[in-house]
């Protein structure tokens, strides 16, 4: 694992209220054009083990959101339907295929937000980074948009003005001849095992919360617990009071919380790979690589009674 300079990245991935307000003017004008995503999910706390209700976040975006932003109901957008559980990411064509669909291209700058939680916004631009495909994200989420002053409607958009059809063939020519090349984000079940039994180097990180890294408090899945040889590194850690990401130092601060795994990679995991984004989107900022996300995380390794769960405080 290297730790690079802190906060490198920040202004090219982050992008605040006022900024977003501007780009979206001269959207309209027809000087850039800029696609707004609302990802948002509500994923119910679970009231017994076992208990897992996820709903689409599209009411809430058509309660109240950004004009001209269109919701992307990760159910059933930028995932693989095929996988046996959710939030699978798709393919690299995939997904630029379903972004060219909602009208961007290499030109478009795409921005990502969701309710308030960061870590919808965190999975679409970590699927997104995947495919090679720049975005930028809202910090603060919808809270953070309101907060500046700026409007909100609550009935659909007229769109036409701030995203832009794409032109016939690949949309994105540069990231599709850069996918050879660039490493995968991701890792399965046997890679994360080999980490998890020291057969190879790496760091695992859960995302979740302490309770639920200790497994003192229902999960959304089979059994509770973590994945042996993990450490701890809860997503809203990286969160200030209002919502924002900390800033670059304080981010660094937290990053150099976690252990050396050697040559290894720092591989992140969570319930679903949704918190696991958030983690991946703060340590990014804070200069951390390389990082790679354990897709399937606790819903794919709890489903299966021959790998072991780990509960209680972590010790020596």
């Amino acid at each position: 694992m290297n730790l690079g300079p802190s906060g490198a990245h920040r202004d090219s991935i982050l992008i605040d209220a006022d900024e977003l307000a501007r780009l979206l003017g001269e959207g309209r004008e027809g000087r850039a054009p800029v696609l707004v995503l609302d990802a948002t999910v509500v994923l119910a706390q679970p009231a017994h083990d076992g208990d897992y209700r996820a709903a689409s976040g599209a009411d809430a975006w058509a309660g109240a959101h950004i004009p001209g932003s269109r919701h992307v109901d990760l159910l059933t957008a930028f995932t693989d339907p095929a996988a046996p559980y959710h939030f699978a990411h798709p393919s690299r064509a995939a997904t630029r295929r379903e972004l060219a669909a909602l009208g961007a291209d290499e030109r478009t700058t795409v921005v990502l937000y969701d309710q308030g939680s960061l870590q919808w916004a965190a999975r679409v631009w970590w699927v997104l980074r995947d495919a090679g495909v720049a975005a930028r994200v809202l910090d603060g989420g919808l809270p953070a948009w309101t907060a500046a002053g700026l409007p909100v409607v609550s009935s659909a958009p007229d769109v036409a003005g701030t995203v832009r059809r794409p032109s016939e063939g690949d949309p994105f020519p540069g990231a599709a001849a850069g996918d050879t090349a660039r490493p995968s984000l991701w890792m399965d079940k046997e890679g994360v095992r080999a980490v998890s039994e020291g057969r190879a180097a790496g760091t695992l990180v859960c995302a979740l919360g302490v309770p639920h890294f200790e497994g003192t408090t229902p999960t959304r899945y089979s059994r509770r617990g973590r994945i042996p040889g993990s450490v701890s590194l809860p997503a809203q850690d990286f969160l200030d009071g209002d919502g924002r990401l900390l800033t670059a130092p304080d981010l660094a601060a937290r990053a150099s919380r976690l252990p050396d795994g050697g040559a290894g990679p720092v591989v992140l995991y969570c319930g679903g790979g949704i918190s696991a984004s958030l983690d991946a989107l703060a340590l990014t900022l804070a200069g951390v690589d390389p990082l790679v996300m354990y897709d399937g995380s606790l819903e794919e390794w709890t489903a299966d009674p021959e790998l072991p769960l780990v509960r209680g405080k972590v010790t020596g």
